[in-house]
């Protein structure tokens, strides 16, 4: 699946994605009707880390930079591009699936964003889970503290927790779900919303 198709998939679960709209054209920018400042990505579901490859463009402003910024990364893929509105948030974090032959789907939670790598602060659960298991999976986490309000950094637990039970709903009722990988999801004092979604199937 494409980032465009996953978070239409995510939101049938109640998942917060920012607004986006696919220009396959130039032409089609005229008919978007998004709030700058916008981010425009390159959609394919054969490019995995789309920013390592110049495939992101960000604090698109106006029409005209939305256009070129259409150019410029349909002209190097000769893909669609999505456009979304850009967000604001305090913390980072990553959520992710995946399907262990023996033990099924797993999921995953901790600290995200482009630091991922070198944090290694994740905790797994076996799917499903429940509200208890998604409170102690933010409590399992090194960096807790910064989910706490952390130099007044504020977010909202609640949100979290709720976004780890809908992913794994989400995979109970569509078992032929390889993998997932979201990240990073922002976290801001009022929600949690992903700004980037990949979904595997089978």
């Amino acid at each position: 699946m494409n980032e465009y198709e996953a978070k239409l998939m995510l939101k049938k679960y109640g998942v917060k994605v920012p607004n986006g709209y696919v220009a396959k054209t130039k032409d089609d920018l005229k008919n978007m009707n998004l709030k700058y400042p916008l981010v425009a990505k390159v959609l394919s579901d054969k490019i995995l880390h789309k920013s390592d490859v110049g495939g992101v463009l960000l604090h698109i402003k106006t029409l005209e930079e939305a256009q070129e910024a259409f150019e410029k990364i349909n002209g190097k893929f000769s893909t669609p591009v999505l456009f979304e509105e850009m967000v604001n948030g305090n913390v980072e974090t990553i959520i992710g699936v995946i399907k262990d032959p023996t033990f099924g789907h797993a999921i995953m939670f901790g600290l995200g964003g482009i630091y991922t790598e070198v944090y290694r602060d994740v905790t797994f659960r076996v799917i499903p889970i429940n509200r208890r298991d998604a409170e102690d999976m933010i409590q399992d986490i090194r960096g807790k503290k910064i989910l706490e309000g952390y130099r007044g950094k504020k977010v909202n637990r609640e949100a979290i927790i709720s976004l780890l039970t809908s992913i794994s709903k989400l995979v109970v009722e569509n078992p032929d779900i390889e993998g997932i990988d979201l990240n990073p999801v922002l976290l801001t004092e009022d929600k949690a919303i992903v700004l980037d979604a990949k979904i595997i199937k089978s």
